[in-house]
């Protein structure tokens, strides 16, 4: 991935696109695009550089409003119990609508990028929005082309972006005025009546987990980075369990924070850069993070600015929870340029429990990765959707359920085999709660999971004794170097043990309530690995 800033091109026209636009700013650069943004008052600049906006009311996805059009290359593949339909009546209203309000823009942006590092599979796609702030945002995001490229891209998918497009649902067979809308055929995506900036990240990991797989490459919601000796590990993990804090490891290098593919030579990002969580962020806590955050051309969503010394306050959460820090990935001093790695040696399911129930690792057999992975149990994070204002127990399978256009067996399979064939060892990793459920019990110190995550990747496990947790089947170390004994045994960190013997079978039952839906499409012996 490259970091070269490509010369304006004010030459694009987008008539291919069905646009005249009165003024066209192509491929501008950050310090361009930040002035462009402060001209148009879209925002503020911090006391340190960061260019913050406000998305409200949208500040989270709207996973309720993302559509896949019902076109025949694509229907009869789509998992369509997870995916709402669109007619191609009603996308293309849609997409005309998308059209005359861009153009009646006095000015748009385009970005030219790419989805994923490996050239092998990357993807081209053109963003178009009327903001420079939202460009600053996918370049901060995706893979910046060298001018070489630049001077060929042809995009391969297109996105409209129009935040402040209103949808009719009447007329255009929407839930909301909001919407998302992802058609293979045409390849282009429609966004509108939202301002958050992660719509647009989220959209090309669908299009990507569409088509990946497809070339026999596994599409991951996981972070993932090298240590010293070359061995890559990778992190799976719904938004909030701590796939970005964990990976930006200063002992390791980041391949990257969020999506990533695992073809037969190993792992590639998605992206080129990082969207991590801000709420509560410190110095102490992340560093590498907070640094970013002081780095002029990182993008501060919805932090609230002191309004005398306009220094972010990351522990208000007067706008949301989901307060957001965009920033390319070479912000962080110790990332891989390349954003490749080699086959994983480890695989690292995180998960935030609410119910305090989990132990904060496990080690985990082939069968039980299959089943945890299927599962995909964590607690939904407050902010990170709309309407979830604090957490509550949930089942994503493949740690990613929203962006999966296909049926998670598909993701499923070829994880399993992709383990099995490179001999890949899986953790199980609570960053949830301790000492009780949500709401009596503590969050997890950072400090021990940091630990606890240490020794597993670097081998100090291997030569610890094991014994299996009671109600799940799988394998807790008896000791951790760095980790209170105590805290490894869920059951013995909670002042009433009855309380946590009632919690433990309550939990247990919605797992194998949630997965009963996958018994056709898994042996027995996966069915078998959940908890007893």
């Amino acid at each position: 991935m490259t970091t070269n800033t490509p010369v304006q091109r004010e030459t694009v026209t987008l008539t291919a696109h069905g646009l005249a636009p009165k003024r066209v700013w192509a491929n501008l650069g950050t310090s361009e695009l930040i002035e462009h943004a402060v001209r148009r008052s879209e925002g503020q600049l911090s006391d340190r550089g960061a260019f913050t906006a406000t998305t409200s009311p949208h500040t989270g996805r709207s996973p309720k409003d993302k559509f896949v059009v019902d076109e025949p290359s694509s229907t009869a593949k789509i998992w369509w119990e997870k995916n709402e339909k669109l007619s191609e009546a009603h996308f293309e209203a849609l997409l005309a609508e998308a059209r005359r309000h861009l153009d009646a823009q006095p000015e748009v942006f385009v970005q030219d990028l790419f989805g994923g590092a490996d050239p092998a599979y990357r993807l081209p796609v053109r963003f178009i929005t009327p903001n420079a702030w939202q460009a600053l945002f996918v370049r901060n995001m995706f893979i910046r082309p060298s001018l070489s490229e630049l001077a060929q891209f042809q995009p391969a998918w297109t996105v409209y972006h129009c935040p402040e497009l209103q949808a009719d649902p009447a007329t255009h067979g929407t839930r909301t005025g909001t919407f998302i809308v992802i058609n293979v055929a045409k390849r282009v995506i429609l966004i509108g009546g939202s301002r958050y900036a992660g719509e647009m990240k989220k959209s090309i990991f669908t299009v990507l987990n569409y088509l990946l797989p497809a070339q026999g490459v596994l599409s991951m919601h996981c972070s993932a980075n090298i240590g010293p000796a070359g061995d890559t590990a990778i992190f799976f993990g719904l938004s909030g369990t701590g796939k970005t804090t964990l990976s930006a490891d200063p002992a390791r290098k980041l391949i990257g924070d969020d999506e990533h593919g695992w073809s037969g030579t190993g792992v590639f990002n998605f992206e080129g850069g990082c969207y991590a969580k801000a709420i509560r962020l410190s110095r102490a806590g992340e560093p590498e993070i907070y640094a970013a955050t002081e780095m002029f051309g990182t993008v501060l969503e919805n932090v609230v600015l002191d309004p005398v010394t306009r220094a972010p306050d990351f522990n208000s959460d007067k706008i949301t929870e989901n307060t957001r820090a965009s920033y390319p990935i070479h912000f962080i001093p110790n990332h891989e340029p390349s954003g490749l790695g080699g086959h994983p040696k480890n695989v690292v399911f995180l998960t935030a429990d609410a119910f305090g129930i989990l132990p904060p690792i496990a080690r985990l057999t082939p069968e039980q990765a299959m089943y945890h992975f299927l599962s995909g149990y964590t607690a939904k994070v407050a902010g990170t959707e709309r309407g979830v204002t604090e957490p509550s127990a949930t089942f994503s399978s493949c740690f990613g359920a929203p962006f999966l256009p296909l049926h998670p067996s598909v993701y499923a399979k070829m994880l399993g085999e992709m383990i099995a064939k490179h001999g890949a060892r899986v953790w199980l990793v609570n960053t949830g709660w301790t000492g009780g459920a949500y709401g009596t019990g503590s969050r997890m110190k950072l400090g021990h999971t940091r630990a606890m995550v240490t020794a597993a990747l670097s081998g100090q496990l291997d030569s610890v004794a094991f014994t299996k947790d009671p109600i799940f089947g799988v394998d807790v170390p008896s000791a951790v170097p760095g980790v209170p004994s105590e805290v490894l045994t869920p059951r013995n960190t909670w002042p009433d043990k009855a309380a946590y013997d009632a919690q433990a079978k309550k939990l247990s039952e919605m797992f194998r309530k949630n997965f009963e839906g996958f018994a056709k499409h898994v042996p027995e012996n996966v069915m078998k690995a959940g908890p007893v």
